[in-house]
Formats: C-alpha cells, sequence, structure tokens
C-alpha cells in the first residue's frame, strides 16, 4: 500500500507570495517539484515560471526540484532577484 503525500508548509516570497495572496501555504507532495506542480495548478502559469526560475530552500539549506521530502519539513520558494548592482557601481548607496 503507497503512503499518500506527506503535507509541507511552505514559504513564499516577494511576486510569488502576491500571486499566492499568503506568505505561506502548505501543499502535499513528496519533492518540491511536486510541490510545486500542486501549487501552480492553484496560482496559474505565471506562479510556476517565477518559481521555476529560481530558488528552492528545503529547511534552510539550498535543494534542488528532486529533493526527497518525508514531511515535516519547511520549503520555501524564492523567485529570481534582480537590483542592487547600480549602488554598488557607483559607490551610492
Amino acid at each position: 500500500m503507497t503512503r499518500p503525500p506527506p503535507i509541507v508548509r511552505i514559504r513564499l516570497f516577494a511576486a510569488l507570495r502576491e500571486l499566492a495572496g499568503a506568505g505561506s501555504v502548505e501543499a502535499a507532495g513528496r519533492t518540491p517539484g511536486e510541490l510545486l506542480t500542486e501549487l501552480a495548478g492553484r496560482y496559474g502559469e505565471r506562479f510556476e515560471r517565477l518559481a521555476r526560475a529560481g530558488s528552492v530552500v528545503v529547511d534552510g539549506e539550498r535543494a534542488s526540484l528532486h529533493t526527497p521530502l518525508s514531511g515535516g519539513e519547511e520549503v520555501a520558494f524564492l523567485p529570481p532577484v534582480s537590483g542592487g548592482a547600480a549602488a554598488l557601481t557607483t559607490g551610492r548607496a
């Protein structure tokens, strides 16, 4: 008998948070990739594109979409980030 996938707490940041309307959600999945598939069904194609272009973190450590989850982990999806380079190159804060 196959166990159902674990329910995992997922933290969302920046544009992903805006698209979901929440900073934290729950979903079932055995990998961050499965979680992303479920969240894409809820929040749409733009959400999926941004999440796939960004980073995945599991319990504070960078991970991949294929990292196995057993349940109880905290997963974070971080969209790609840009900006900040102008202050470094011009010397202005």
